[in-house]
């Protein structure tokens, strides 16, 4: 897969907006870029993370208590720190600031609990063609895919529940994209769809069933077509 921006981003959801907002932008550090209406009853406070976008999805209507996805930790690269410091958000969203370089996180990073390393390792190889840093560690051009084991991890984790989500890669076309993750062994949750004059994209799932958004963005990529 060829990626339209050589980073990811990683959206999380939350009713509890002016709390998350004071942390991401005070504590954590994290510049908020605009505000993008995505329908009635949710808006997304998009944030730049080193190009990459952190995306806090607010709703109104209150949402349904499913447990976490496996998408775990947000790992960022950060100037002028010697050691690590882990952070979490209000409601238990972990971020982690890192040394510039430190664990590979040159950028940013996302650290995945998978239920079965293996059948992970083989999805991003296979069906995204990431390449494999170290066992378990893909580089998703400037960012990193993190897996390890965790017993805990969900067997078919849901979209829609507080925190992280899912995760997004910016595409050329999502239509061959999304075909070709489903040849390899991925699992559909949206046909490619187009936004307006925005977006066409759609959602697949990973082994554990954590969600991931392809994404061909007019802004980036130039045509929907």
């Amino acid at each position: 897969m060829q990626l339209a921006k050589p980073r990811l981003d990683i959206g999380l959801a939350t009713n509890h907006l002016e709390p998350m907002l004071a942390f991401w932008q005070g504590e954590a550090g994290i510049a908020f870029d605009h505000l993008l209406p995505i329908r009635e009853g949710q808006d997304q406070h998009r944030h730049d993370v080193l190009g990459s976008v952190l995306k806090i999805n607010h709703h109104t209507s209150p949402l349904p208590p499913n447990p976490p996805s496996g998408y775990r930790e947000l790992i960022v690269a950060r100037e002028g720190l010697a050691t690590p410091v882990a952070l979490a958000d209000p409601e238990g969203n972990r971020v982690t600031l890192v040394p510039p370089g430190h664990a590979g996180v040159t950028q940013i990073g996302v650290r995945i609990g998978v239920r079965d390393l293996d059948a992970h390792r083989r999805f991003y190889a296979e069906a995204f063609g990431f390449p494999e840093e170290r066992p378990g560690v893909f580089r998703a051009g400037e960012s990193l895919l993190i897996l390890e084991p965790d017993p805990e991890a969900p067997a078919d984790a849901e979209m829609r529940g507080p925190g992280w989500r899912y995760i997004t890669f910016q595409v050329f076309k999502v239509d061959e994209d999304h075909a070709a993750v489903l040849a390899k062994g991925g699992r559909e949750a949206m046909v490619p769809v187009t936004l307006g004059a925005t977006a066409r994209i759609s959602m697949v799932r990973d082994p554990d069933g954590n969600w991931i958004e392809l994404s061909q963005r007019a802004s980036i990529v130039g045509s929907l077509s």
